[in-house]
């Protein structure tokens, strides 16, 4: 009786711009996190670009779950909305840890690996961003969704295998240096961390499409 009284009532849309307003945070702090790590911004302006979106992350943040316990009817259930929310503000809230062990380890240079998993952080957050307007319409789109959700899934693959590469690389070069060992590999930990919880949103939007479609 709920779902179909649900089903009549006329449905609040905010919710999509939200998290398409949240997605953008994530593509422009994966911009400046890339930008951090390849040398083309410097380490101050990036960390700074970094934290500026984490800082939008949060206000949108703080909207969405305004607006889910002010909210009578949502697109889908609220602890769907929630927990795709909180997922997306993982993800650029681990960026900006990443940032800040960058500048209190007053790292300057970045093994290629590391360069890489940019790459790959970025690529994860234009994926993303790409599929959340498909919420939109569920129906129509489940099919891209579940696409767009598998390419995330093999990124963070990717992001594992350079993680690992890179650290037993890191290792065979640290031998005479093991405070370069233990920096460093902090900075991997905290790359491999960033594509985890980007994993984590693309299980959410895989939970929704299961759920409602």
């Amino acid at each position: 009786m709920l779902a179909w009284f649900r089903a009549l009532m006329p449905k609040e849309d905010r919710f999509f711009g939200l998290f398409e307003r949240h997605a953008a945070t994530l593509v422009d702090g994966a911009v400046a996190l890339r930008a951090l790590l390849d040398g083309t911004q410097d380490i101050a302006g990036a960390c700074a670009a970094i934290a500026a979106r984490e800082d939008e992350a949060d206000a949108i943040t703080r909207e969405a779950l305004l607006a889910v316990r002010r909210t009578f009817i949502t697109p889908f259930d609220r602890g769907d909305i929630q927990a795709l929310v909180g997922s997306l503000d993982d993800a650029i809230d681990q960026m900006l840890k990443t940032a800040k062990a960058v500048q209190l380890f007053e790292v300057t240079a970045f093994e290629p690996a590391m360069r890489e998993m940019g790459v790959v952080i970025q690529e994860a957050a234009l994926v993303t961003a790409e599929a959340l307007p498909k919420l939109r319409a569920l129906g129509e789109n489940a099919a891209a969704l579940n696409g767009l959700t598998e390419r995330v899934i093999e990124l963070e693959g990717r992001a594992d295998d350079l993680h690992n590469a890179g650290l037993k690389r890191l290792f065979k070069a640290s031998r005479q240096d093991p405070m370069a060992f233990l920096v460093g590999s902090e900075l991997y930990d905290h790359l491999e961390k960033v594509m985890d919880r980007f994993e984590d949103v693309a299980n959410q939007i895989s939970s929704i499409v299961v759920e409602h479609v």
